[in-house]
């Protein structure tokens, strides 16, 4: 049986909570710089009979541990706004601690290198969460590719078009801004859906793109809508090809998200679970893992496949397979749109 601690209480941090408890593992303490939101959390925990220390910084938790007060866990979750990702992943690694944390690797380009570097000279892992890959459907779809199953891979279409609410980014402020969300709807929303495009089709080589804000241009300074076209590397007999990727927070609802790839011998697409359709009118479907959760149903099914995957390979010489350098793709390709949308300015880096 392995321990954590949890750093962050907000609202990702309530699937955390779940997967830690589903899977046996002991919490040791909790995290956040909030002392209302600590004190919720204490009292949450309470009736699950959990009985746990708070504290408010990775400071006070170094220490903690550093005086015995609290045993060294096994794994320390990271479940911060953006902003606050690199300055509590780093020191967490410096002192040899296992991190698994939420996306996006950070709000900047500078910090997600900053996170690459610390994870490299760590004697510790480092995990991200893109819980997507371990849907069943993105795990078909991507032996599907690595089959040939489609032929040739001639191109790729993905869309994420949902709803929000100016009360969404009044709640939590941060969500908004440049300097600490690093983006809109691209680093925020649809990241896990870049994050699949590069795990399928390999790492841009090219970015082309524009975002904006179209509904909520006096509540935020971030983008709520974007169109991007990337061009995917050529490798073995497989040429390079494009991808579509649209996106918008405008709709009146949540539409499924998409990911739509086209190849000679067929079509392949994830909407509601993986739909294959191949030539000669053969055909078969995937479907989806239904997960009971508090969380939301958009964040995915495979927070906790993820997190147990995680927790059982502490033991593994080799690194965990979606670490720091594995997220600065997805993390390099938002910003490439904002840099192609607003040249100019160094607000969005």
């Amino acid at each position: 049986m392995t321990t954590a601690v949890i750093v962050g209480c907000g609202d990702v941090a309530s699937v955390h909570f779940e997967a830690v408890q589903a899977l046996g593992i002991t919490l040791l303490a909790v995290v956040d710089t909030d002392p209302v939101v600590l004190r919720r959390t204490a009292g949450r925990l309470q009736t699950l009979g959990v009985i746990v220390p708070g504290l408010g910084s990775v400071d006070e938790l170094l220490a903690a541990i550093d005086a015995g007060a609290i045993a060294r866990p096994d794994v320390v979750h990271v479940t911060t706004p953006h902003h606050q990702h690199a300055p509590v992943t780093v020191p967490l690694l410096a002192a040899g601690l296992n991190v698994i944390q939420e996306k996006p690797l950070a709000n900047t380009l500078v910090a997600g290198q900053e996170l690459v570097e610390a994870a490299a000279n760590a004697s510790g892992r480092l995990g991200v969460c893109f819980q997507n890959r371990y849907n069943a459907g993105n795990q078909a779809l991507k032996k599907v590719l690595e089959d040939g199953e489609l032929g040739e891979v001639l191109g790729a279409y993905a869309s994420v078009v949902w709803t929000r609410t100016p009360d969404y980014y009044q709640a939590k402020p941060w969500r908004g801004r440049w300097d600490q969300a690093g983006g809109g709807l691209l680093i925020n929303q649809a990241l896990h859906t870049l994050d699949l495009l590069q795990w399928f089709l390999g790492d841009p080589t090219e970015v082309r793109g524009n975002a904006a804000t179209i509904k909520y241009r006096d509540v935020i300074e971030v983008e709520d809508s974007a169109q991007t076209l990337f061009t995917h590397p050529a490798h073995g007999d497989q040429p390079e090809v494009t991808s579509t990727f649209v996106g918008s927070l405008t709709n009146a609802v949540h539409r499924n998200v998409e990911v739509e790839i086209y190849g000679s011998l067929g079509t392949a697409t994830m909407a509601d679970g993986l739909h294959v359709r191949l030539a000669g009118g053969r055909s078969y479907d995937v479907a989806e893992r239904v997960v009971p959760t508090t969380g939301r149903s958009y964040w995915g099914m495979s927070h906790q496949l993820l997190i147990e995957d995680f927790h059982r390979q502490l033991g593994s010489p080799e690194p965990f397979w979606i670490g720091a350098e594995e997220a600065m793709a997805s993390l390099r390709m938002l910003k490439r749109v904002y840099a192609d949308t607003w040249p100019h300015t160094t607000d969005h880096q």
